[in-house]
């Protein structure tokens, strides 16, 4: 092989290389974009969306409060009962 031969295929497999490199880093640009996307995706995922846990914790906390007002609504109809009753019994009585 002469010297020219020699470069032309020096020169083609380091072109081939370049190439290669080239179309690498287009391919893992492309990946890291959609790993970047996928991240921010998640954050807001995690952001905006409520566990499961998370759901059944507050949801028991509302029912707790719901059964809250349900006992003073009973103890206010109780108190009038016997506001009524007393009133009644004073009336039979005179």
């Amino acid at each position: 092989m002469t010297g020219a031969e020699i470069m032309y295929a020096v020169g083609f497999f380091v072109g081939l290389f370049g190439a290669i490199f080239g179309v690498w880093k287009y391919v893992d640009g492309k990946i890291g974009a959609v790993r970047d996307e996928l991240a921010a995706h998640k954050l807001h995922v995690a952001e905006s969306y409520v566990t499961k846990a998370g759901m059944q914790e507050q949801t028991a906390q509302i029912m707790r409060a719901i059964e809250g007002v349900g006992s003073r609504i009973d103890a206010i109809s109780e108190r009038l009962d016997r506001v009524f009753e007393q009133r009644s019994s004073r009336r039979t009585s005179n």
